[in-house]
C-alpha cells in the first residue's frame, strides 16, 4: 500500500528533514533541514498538481525551480564572499583597531567575545604601537557592558590600560563604528584614513560594510571561530545579515 502513496520518496523526506528541524540546536542551523523539507514538500505538492493540471502544474513547478536555483546562487555568493573576508590574513601595524563587542553572560565573556578578546591580545603584543577600541555597550541582560569586559580581559593578560580605549555606549553594529570615530576624533582631533576592524571570522564581511559607511578604510583583523556548529549557525546569519543591511541600510543589531 505504501508504494501505491504517489512520490513516496519526496514525502517521507520532508517528514525526515522536518522531525530533524526539531532537533534542539542552533537556531539557523536548524533551518537547514527545515528549509529542506519546504523544499521536497513542495516538489511533491507539485507533481500532485502535475498529474491534475499538467499545463499549470509544469509551469508552476518551472517557476519555482528557477526562484530556487537564484536564492542558492545568491547564497552561495554571499556565503562565498562571507568566507573569503574571514579567512583573509591581517595588516600589521594598524594604528587603531577596533575590537566589536559581543554577549557578556553572568560567568564571563560568551564564546564569540573570548575569540575576540584572544585575537586582540595576540594583535596588541604582536604590534606593539596599536591602540584597540574595545567597543559594545550594555545589554539588559549583560551583567557589565562589553568594552568593560574587554578591558578587564585585556589588562588582566598584560596589555597596558594606555593602550585600550572604551566605546560603552553602542548597542549595534552601526553604532560602534560612529561612536568608535567620534571617540578617535575628540581624542587626537583628527579622523584616520584606515581603522583595523577585529571582530569573529564570521562577521567581518559585514562589519567592515558598516566601517566604510561611516567614512573609513577597513582592515579586517578575523578571529577564528572555534566550534564548528557555531560557525555554521553564524555564517547562514551573516548571508541574511548582508542581505538586509543591503536592502534596508543596516541601522540595526
Amino acid at each position: 500500500k505504501l508504494k501505491k502513496i504517489p512520490d513516496l520518496p519526496l514525502w517521507a523526506s520532508a517528514l525526515v528533514l522536518a522531525l530533524m528541524a526539531l532537533i534542539p540546536t542552533y537556531a539557523y542551523v536548524r533551518l537547514i533541514p527545515a528549509g529542506l523539507a519546504a523544499i521536497f514538500a513542495a516538489y511533491a505538492l507539485l507533481r500532485m498538481l502535475e498529474r491534475k493540471k499538467a499545463r499549470v502544474g509544469k509551469v508552476l513547478r518551472i517557476v519555482f525551480s528557477v526562484i530556487l536555483t537564484v536564492f542558492f546562487l545568491v547564497v552561495g555568493i554571499t556565503g562565498l564572499c562571507v568566507i573569503l573576508h574571514g579567512a583573509a590574513p591581517a595588516a600589521e601595524n594598524c594604528e587603531y583597531i577596533v575590537v566589536l563587542g559581543a554577549k557578556v553572560k553572568d560567568s564571563g565573556p560568551s564564546a564569540s567575545l573570548q575569540e575576540r578578546i584572544d585575537r586582540a591580545y595576540g594583535y596588541m603584543k604582536e604590534n606593539p604601537g596599536t591602540v584597540a577600541i574595545v567597543s559594545g555597550g550594555k545589554g539588559g541582560d549583560e551583567p557589565i557592558s562589553e568594552a568593560q569586559c574587554m578591558f578587564q580581559e585585556l589588562t588582566a593578560m598584560g596589555i597596558d590600560e594606555s593602550r585600550i580605549w572604551l566605546e560603552d555606549k553602542s548597542t549595534s553594529t552601526w553604532e560602534n563604528f560612529r561612536f568608535t570615530m567620534d571617540l578617535i576624533r575628540r581624542k587626537t582631533g583628527t579622523a584616520p584614513e584606515k581603522l583595523g576592524v577585529l571582530s569573529n571570522d564570521f562577521h567581518l564581511f559585514r562589519a567592515k560594510l558598516f566601517a566604510r559607511r561611516s567614512g573609513v578604510d577597513p582592515i579586517g583583523i578575523p578571529a577564528p571561530t572555534s566550534r564548528f556548529s557555531l560557525r555554521v549557525n553564524y555564517y547562514l546569519r551573516e548571508v541574511a545579515g548582508v542581505w538586509h543591511y543591503l536592502i534596508l541600510g543596516g541601522q540595526y543589531h
